[in-house]
């Protein structure tokens, strides 16, 4: 019924038929497949390729980041002449470019190190501790506490922030094998040392797909003209920090609250955090003027914000010779505002320091010792400045919580925000205006206010932590040091929709009105939340971190 079917074959060759073939050219195909197959086996077992697939799960683009053994560690206080940033990068990049102190681009395009630096001295820290106030600072250590020492560039010994720099001449180095790294697991890697790569798939989210930033933040649209500052990205030296998901965060919080508490920059901070989870769920304000609630019902995950500038305890009544009206700061006494809701909270991101530039009178064991703006009897000497203040009521602060009874959580301390007010504070000429892409080296402006006020928290986390007496967690999110490249992440004039706005320097070269102390959204802020994302994934699934 059925014709032999016979295949086209070339002029001179005999007709090939579709028939099956003889027994002795089966055999000899079978025979060829089973010593391919032992072949394949024998090289899986010598290259196993489960490192491989757990980088292509767990993300890890080979591809899209250069990987290199011996980055450059730089101290970045020590060297101020070295170019960091390509300062003829496109206005819209195409590929991720890290930033290494070196100076060196590391290019995507070309899957290589162009010009790998070489190694550079380092010099250790010198800090110089001042006197503690001895009967108020306190020595007891609980065995029985979990606690995380802090990695801080004021306690280490170098500085590895990196920036990357370009240098598009110089020949390109050989990529290293794409394996490289990624077997590594680091139960501790250090989230805060690393780099600054632009990112072209922009952010997770606009100021147009977010009801609730505060309209100062809406840089975009306050009539900020560039966007290159919201792709900016952050990679730890050792290992990746993923990008903020949304889903994994509700999923590891189910149940639980968050609660951001501190100043404006709390808050900012708490704004990005809901503009993230927005993109996922809407949740239901429940919040009043005292709190700020917002509840994701899909997990029963809470967001909390409360207010308090100085986390301390302050009154405006009459003392001693201070009189009414001007606050007065009880630095030895935390504020009940927080304090009376902890045992409900699960997770705590807690920061402060900013307001300790405004007037307020210290006030320890109900003595005044110092102010701030105000020291009417200058025949009174003051025992306390107000970088001292702030380092006395973090400890009060974080000792509070470290020593409730009631408290079991994980406490988050967010290091001091850095402002970029350049030739002057905000309000005697500072700027930042102009700034559009990360500080390099040369670019970078010391802020000798900033790294005090570091060092000060540093060391009231440590003492707060010889205090602890019950099960809760601490742990320090030392932003300050990466952060005091992102002089571009502010809103600087574009505070405002305000169409006749002032945003370029007058003729006399006066800077208008800016604000170079928050941080726009999106924008660098929400790297924040990233680490807070990481944190949480730490201490609620295990240490394992993302190998670079």
């Amino acid at each position: 019924m059925f014709k032999a079917m016979t295949l086209a074959s070339p002029r001179g060759f005999p007709t090939m038929s579709a028939f099956p073939r003889s027994l002795s050219s089966i055999a000899v195909s079978v025979g060829g497949l089973a010593l391919f197959l032992i072949f394949a086996s024998c090289l899986l077992l010598s290259y196993p390729i489960g490192s491989t697939v757990r980088g292509y799960f767990y993300g890890d683009d080979s591809g899209k980041m250069a990987l290199w053994d011996n980055e450059t560690i730089i101290d970045t206080r020590l060297v101020d002449n070295v170019d960091l940033v390509n300062k003829n990068l496109p206005a819209n990049p195409s590929s991720k470019v890290p930033i290494s102190s070196s100076g060196q681009l590391i290019d995507s395009g070309t899957d290589g190190l162009v010009n790998e630096p070489a190694k550079v001295p380092l010099s250790s820290s010198n800090i110089t501790q001042e006197e503690e106030i001895s009967s108020y600072v306190s020595s007891n250590i609980a065995d029985n506490v979990e606690i995380a020492s802090p990695l801080s560039m004021a306690l280490k010994n170098n500085s590895d922030v990196t920036v990357t720099g370009s240098n598009p001449t110089s020949p390109a180095s050989p990529s290293l094998p794409e394996d490289v790294g990624t077997s590594l697991v680091d139960s501790g890697c250090d989230l805060y040392h690393g780099s600054w790569f632009y990112d072209s798939s922009g952010p997770s989210y606009t100021n147009n797909t977010c009801p609730v930033l505060t309209q100062m933040q809406n840089c975009q649209g306050n009539g900020r003209p560039d966007k290159e500052y919201e792709n900016w990205r952050w990679k730890p030296s050792q290992c990746d920090l993923p990008k903020f998901d949304a889903k994994k965060f509700l999923e590891l919080m189910r149940g639980k609250t968050l609660a951001f508490i501190g100043d404006s920059v709390a808050r900012n901070q708490m704004e990005s955090m809901l503009c993230l989870l927005w993109q996922v769920e809407v949740p239901k304000n429940r919040g009043n003027r005292k709190m700020q609630r917002w509840h994701f019902k899909s997990t029963s995950v809470m967001i909390v914000r409360i207010w308090s500038s100085w986390l301390v305890h302050q009154t405006t009544e009459p003392l001693d010779f201070a009189p009414e009206g001007v606050v007065k700061l009880h630095l030895d006494v935390p504020d009940n505002v927080f304090m009376e809701h902890i045992p409900t909270f699960d997770v705590v991101v807690l920061s402060s320091g900013h307001w300790f530039a405004k007037q307020s009178v210290y006030v320890l064991k109900n003595e005044i010792v110092g102010g701030q703006l105000w020291w009417p009897d200058k025949s009174r000497p003051m025992k306390i400045n107000n970088i001292e203040a702030f380092g006395i009521s973090v400890e009060t602060s974080l000792a509070a919580l470290v020593t409730h009874p009631n408290y079991t959580g994980l406490t988050i301390v967010r290091s001091f925000s850095p402002d970029h007010y350049e030739g002057g504070a905000w309000n005697t000429g500072g700027s930042c205006t102009g700034k559009v892409r990360p500080a390099s080296a040369g670019d970078l402006v010391e802020n000798g206010f900033t790294n005090i006020m570091h060092e000060k928290q540093v060391m009231g986390f440590d003492r707060a932590i010889k205090k602890a007496t019950n099960k809760s967690k601490l742990r320090l999110m030392d932003i300050t040091e990466a952060f005091g490249y992102r002089h571009d992440g502010h809103p600087g004039p574009y505070r405002s929709p305000d169409p006749n706005k002032i945003t370029q320097r007058g003729p006399d070269g006066k800077p208008p009105p800016q604000d170079c102390l928050h941080w726009c959204m999106p924008g660098p802020v929400d790297t924040w939340n990233e680490f807070v994302l990481e944190t949480i994934r730490r201490e609620f699934n295990g240490k394992e971190s993302f190998p670079s």
